[in-house]
C-alpha cells in the first residue's frame, strides 16, 4: 500500500488564527497531562491516525466543547434578561 492510496480531507488553514492557536495550546496541555483529552488523543492514535490527525481531532473536540459552552451561556443570559 502506498501513501497515494490514502484519501485525506484537508481543511483550510484560513480563519481565526488566534482562536486556532488557543485551541492548539489547549490541545497540547490536554495531551501533556493525564486528562480525558489525552485518552481521546491516544484512542485516535490507536485507530491508526497520524499524530497530526489525532491532534486535529482533539482540537475539533475542544472547539465543540467551547461552542456548547458559548451557546449555553448565551441561552442563560437571554433567559435572565426576560
Amino acid at each position: 500500500m502506498s501513501s497515494g492510496d490514502l484519501k485525506r480531507h484537508r481543511l483550510s488553514r484560513l480563519g481565526d488564527r488566534q482562536l486556532n492557536r488557543a485551541l492548539y495550546v489547549a490541545a497540547l496541555c490536554q495531551i501533556r497531562h493525564d486528562t480525558a483529552g489525552r485518552a481521546y488523543y491516544r484512542r485516535k492514535l490507536g485507530e491508526h491516525k497520524t499524530p497530526a490527525e489525532a491532534l486535529r481531532s482533539l482540537k475539533r473536540q475542544l472547539s465543540n466543547v467551547v461552542y456548547r459552552h458559548l451557546v449555553a451561556d448565551q441561552r442563560s443570559t437571554a433567559t435572565e434578561r426576560s
